[in-house]
């Protein structure tokens, strides 16, 4: 899904997986809120405007979605929807019938018109940061009574995955404008969770919504999530006991190094594949990264293996894809193209393209655990004088996603969250064309690829096609695949349903409880 802030949550716990382990209260349930503490902000509460991982966690909790996921599956289901399907055999037209007597939590009714709107102004909007190159495949909305009917440029079998993720929000016409961001600080959703409180940076607390109708049977207990700018700072939160559950949060060294008998800790591990990628500017062609050689002379000279012991501790695996291990699709491509960590084939590389060396280049990373990475990067990359590189820190994450489009680095650490259980979301959005990385990557053969892929219905028809678009961008190197993991979430022992939070892209919060 969606760009992520940097932050390590794996370890040696010993694990437990919580599912059907609530025990029978014997007092009064608390009152007060679970904590979460994490490093993933909310950066906007206009769905317009974000593709990042903690803006999408909090949309899932206060905006619908016409269709939703539940824990472990491959196929949504409605949620404001009473129901949805293509029309006809094309799967160029979507169609779903809103539920009746929906309404936002100001009282306003949630109709297909509302939901019209709500894509409308994604793609009218078309914020850089926003959403929009997920729906690069939409050609209109079509609001008539209580149906709501998509027209698709080309077919699209991975549709209804795309529009039960955060950019399907549905957000009342009334507060949010057509054309413009909306800035204000509060929003009236209509999801099983109600914002009561939003202080920027600093922390928000969600409420149970007594009147939201969909898909979530579950009721929720209040959540307040506090912000921190660096899993370092998650961890300081952590061991003063004034968070719960960390998420996206302890450093991998301190996370390798708590007891195994700790009673008073839960790890959950999820399925959804988090990816990290190191993204190379290609926009223009005073950039030296422009020449293909000097791209597939940095993915020659990465010790992946290095940098998941020595930097992460053992607590991420070395990725050579696009596509993580373990979703249909995934291939070794770069394994298979690049020696790992070869100074003499790239200084090949370099001197056959006639590359005067050493190539300066800009790598910008964001703090914390980033920090650390890009300083064993730099020691790589400046091994045997084939670059020199200059580090460039950016502490606030929306200004390093800015500054990263803007061109102010060469090469940037960026991490993915899968929007939705499909090879597709490690593909479409971050090579296609209009792709969110506007590192000026456009490929025709991987769009026409692209396209084929999304007219399987059957996902397993298209792992063919999503290991050529692999081998392509193996060639090319417009970004190289680093490192992957599982999501991680660790809670204390008085709180339940933790592993919900770990599962996939979704934060179900409607799970938690206290024991």
């Amino acid at each position: 899904m969606k760009l992520i802030r940097p932050g390590i949550a794996a370890g040696s716990f010993a694990l437990l997986f919580a599912s059907g382990c609530q025990l029978p209260q014997t007092e009064p349930a608390k009152e007060e809120p679970i904590v979460i503490g994490t490093s993933s902000h909310l950066t906007s509460l206009d769905p317009a405007g974000v593709y990042d991982n903690g803006s999408w966690a909090v949309y899932n909790n206060i905006y619908q979605g016409l269709l939703a996921f539940e824990p472990g599956s491959t196929v949504p289901k409605p949620d404001a929807a009473e129901s949805c399907t293509f029309v006809g055999s094309a799967l160029t037209t979507y169609q779903c019938e809103m539920r009746d007597d929906l309404h936002f939590s100001n009282g306003n009714p949630l109709t297909a018109s509302a939901v019209k709107r709500s894509f409308d102004r994604i793609l009218r909007i078309r914020d850089p940061l926003g959403p929009a190159p997920l729906f690069a495949n939409l050609d209109s909305v079509e609001a008539q009574g209580s149906l709501v009917t998509f027209h698709l440029a080309t077919a699209d079998a991975t549709w209804p995955s795309k529009i039960a993720t955060g950019a399907g929000s549905i957000v009342d016409p009334a507060e949010f404008p057509a054309d413009r961001l909306r800035e204000e600080k509060s929003a009236s959703g209509s999801g099983p969770y109600l914002l009561s409180s939003y202080k920027e940076e600093e922390s928000l607390t969600l409420e149970p919504n007594t009147a939201y109708k969909g898909a979530v049977t579950a009721k929720g207990v209040a959540v307040q999530v506090r912000y921190f700018e660096t899993p370092q700072d998650v961890e300081a939160a952590w061991n003063a006991r004034t968070v719960d559950i960390a998420y996206a949060g302890l450093p991998a060294a301190t996370l390798a190094g708590i007891d195994p008998g700790d009673t008073d800790v839960r790890l959950s591990v999820g399925n959804s594949a988090e990816a990290h990628y190191l993204v190379l500017n290609m926009n223009s062609s005073r950039r030296p990264l422009r020449n293909v050689a000097v791209r597939r002379a940095v993915a020659a000279l990465i010790d992946r293996g290095q940098l998941a012991g020595e930097v992460f501790k053992h607590t991420v695996t070395p990725l050579y894809s696009l596509v993580p291990q373990g979703v249909a699709g995934h291939s070794t491509a770069f394994f298979d193209r690049y020696p790992e960590a070869d100074l003499a084939y790239a200084e090949q590389l370099l001197r056959s393209a006639g590359i005067t060396t050493p190539v300066r280049i800009r790598l910008g990373h964001q703090a914390g655990t980033a920090a650390i990475e890009a300083g064993e990067l730099q020691r790589q990359f400046e091994k045997g004088g084939l670059f020199r590189v200059e580090l460039i820190e950016e502490r606030d994450f929306t200004t390093y996603q800015k500054r990263s489009r803007k061109g102010d680095f060469d090469i940037h650490l960026f991490q993915w969250v899968p929007d939705f259980p499909d090879a597709d979301t490690f593909v479409q959005p971050l090579v296609g064309t209009g792709n969110v990385l506007d590192n000026g990557y456009a490929s025709a053969e991987v769009d026409h690829v692209i396209r084929d892929t999304q007219r399987f219905t059957d996902r397993g028809r298209a792992v063919k096609q999503f290991r050529a678009i692999q081998d392509t961008i193996a060639k090319d190197a417009p970004l190289i695949p680093v490192w992957h993991r599982q999501r991680q979430v660790v809670t204390r022992s008085a709180v339940l349903g933790g592993h919900r939070l770990a599962e996939d892209a979704v934060w179900r919060l409607w799970e938690l409880r206290w024991l």
